[in-house]
């Protein structure tokens, strides 16, 4: 059995990875009666935590209080902490997106209002020095990861790439970053399927949908999963090309944005992809930089003969 401070430590933990926990659950958890349980949680409201017994099923939930719990961080601590989050979920530290998404998701929950009114403020008056991708909100990511958490249906407007702008209602699995882009892996229960959305193209609709008994995800590796939908599926050409090059080598050199890659026997790996211009495929493959043969389209294989032939008249000048 563990011992009271870690217990708490354990509880407060377990109360900020989901909105809703029924008292026996926690008990379970942590290997004590409904009894501990009830005077753990009276406890964590002495320390100034905002623990709320919750309707139906007996019941626990945390909320935010007028002040920041005890997290051994002062006001300016804590707006630094929660700014600098944003900052990293917006893509601006390689490779941390996903997790400061989810400890921002945590601090959020607990941040009093004032705090939340300086880091908005500070967050609105900052111009970031970025290109490429559009800019997506961090209170966006935060609210589709707490929806993905909570498992509550999502209501947004979508644009297509055509301009064209639906509303869906969908429930969402996960979010999946590519460098400064973000995508959201969903059920879409307007089309009975799954679908990959661009965060920068969706606008939230409040309040959520209703609450959903979370479905077999379309894939084990989501990241994988997401690359081929968004690299070949939306686009008029799309492209299988065999590299003679390690796979890992070429995921190094080609964003997962661009386009799949799945090793092969032999060494070599087959690139998938896709676009509505074969200039564009041109390009991508050629700044490889490695031997590779066009499977499909033929219409890629004729445009590359062109561009070489261009080429080479540009270089005997």
């Amino acid at each position: 059995m563990l011992e009271t401070s870690a217990r708490l430590l354990k509880l407060l933990s377990l109360l900020q990875t989901r909105r809703d926990w029924p008292g026996a659950e926690l008990a379970g958890r942590l290997g004590v009666s409904a009894r501990t349980v009830r005077r753990d949680v009276e406890r964590l409201r002495e320390l100034g935590y905002q623990v709320h017994a919750s309707a139906g099923v007996p019941g626990y939930r945390l909320g935010a209080g007028s002040d920041l719990p005890p997290l051994l961080l002062d006001d300016e601590e804590a707006v630094a902490v929660a700014v600098g989050l944003r900052t990293a979920a917006q893509g601006g530290v390689a490779g941390i997106e996903e997790t400061s998404v989810r400890a921002l998701a945590k601090l959020e929950r607990v941040l009093p209002s004032r705090l939340r009114h300086r880091v908005n403020a500070l967050q609105s008056m900052t111009v970031p020095l970025t290109g490429g991708a559009p800019a997506v909100e961090a209170g966006t990511l935060s609210a589709i990861a707490a929806a993905c958490r909570d498992h509550e249906g999502l209501r947004f407007d979508y644009r297509a790439g055509d301009g064209t702008v639906t509303e869906r209602l969908v429930e969402p699995h996960r979010l999946v970053a590519s460098g400064r882009r973000w995508y959201l892996v969903a059920f879409d229960r307007g089309r009975d399927d799954w679908r990959v959305f661009r965060v920068d193209r969706l606008r939230l609709r409040t309040p959520n949908g209703p609450r959903f008994a979370p479905r077999e995800p379309p894939a084990e590796d989501l990241a994988a999963y997401t690359s081929h939908r968004i690299s070949s599926a939306p686009y008029r050409y799309r492209c299988q090309v065999i590299v003679h090059a390690p796979a890992e080598t070429v995921v190094a050199r080609m964003p997962p944005s661009v386009a799949a890659v799945e090793p092969l026997d032999g060494g070599g790996c087959l690139l998938t992809s896709g676009s509505n211009s074969l200039d564009e495929l041109a390009f991508w493959l050629v700044s490889l930089g490695m031997a590779f043969e066009v499977r499909e389209p033929p219409e890629l294989a004729a445009h590359l003969r062109v561009l070489a032939r261009r080429l080479a008249d540009a270089a005997d000048g």
